[in-house]
């Protein structure tokens, strides 16, 4: 098994943990029915369309 033969500096280490904590944006777009934001390549969660046709039955 690998192991290193000497010790990482906490810089080193520090800055390769700095891109755990960071947060993705997540990109929506307006849905053309009803206007709501809602995922790209996902049905409207709101009117239940997608790509123009009716897939989902919402209450």
């Amino acid at each position: 098994m690998a192991v290193p033969k000497r010790r990482k500096s906490r810089a080193k280490r520090d800055s390769r943990r700095a891109n755990h904590k960071k947060v993705k944006l997540v990109m929506t777009t307006e849905c053309p029915q009803c206007h709501q934001p809602k995922l790209p390549h996902y049905v409207c969660p709101e009117c239940g369309y997608y790509d123009g046709k009716q897939v989902l039955e919402v209450k």
